[in-house]
């Protein structure tokens, strides 16, 4: 049995679009997945990449995934990753993919020197809790996700205040 990880390729939009949707569909979120191939394409290889995304290979076949991208610490003074998603297939989890995924990008991290590799999860995804706990990670509870999304990003944008 062989793992390989590598950068998605330019024409690989589909692929990752394809592991988002399996990603949602298992988080309960399906009906919240706007993305197309073609915005997937744009973000990740266009002039401008916003993303990245690491494609954990198993035996040679496409197993997981794990989109990322930059962010930056003003109390570190340095950048770090931000991981939007990590998705292994559930007929391949056990076999140490989500972590070779982890490591990957914490290498990334510290090639670069950058200061943290940070990212959520669902307070009901009680396995990937325990995961994310064995491999050191630190749930930081005294935090609360923030986001404006739809009209009321519209309204805000537009100065409104509700």
């Amino acid at each position: 049995m062989s793992l390989t990880i590598r950068r998605a390729r330019p024409g690989e939009a589909g692929l990752v679009l394809s592991f988002v949707r399996e990603l949602a569909d298992y988080e309960k979120l399906l009906h919240e997945v706007e993305a197309t191939e073609a915005g997937i394409d744009a973000a990740l290889f266009g002039p401008n990449p916003v993303i990245f995304c690491e494609i954990a290979e198993w035996n040679g076949e496409a197993a997981g995934f794990a989109v990322w991208f930059v962010n930056f610490s003003t109390f570190s003074g340095r950048a770090g990753i931000y991981l939007e998603d990590l998705f292994v297939r559930p007929e391949l989890r056990g076999n140490g993919i989500g972590k070779a995924l982890l490591v990957h990008l914490a290498r990334e991290c510290t090639t670069n020197g950058w200061s943290r590799l940070q990212w959520s999860v669902l307070d009901w995804n009680t396995p990937s809790i325990a995961f994310y706990k064995s491999l050191g990670a630190e749930l930081m509870d005294e935090w609360t996700v923030c986001r404006v999304t739809g009209s009321a990003l519209t309204a805000l944008a537009q100065g409104a205040t509700r």
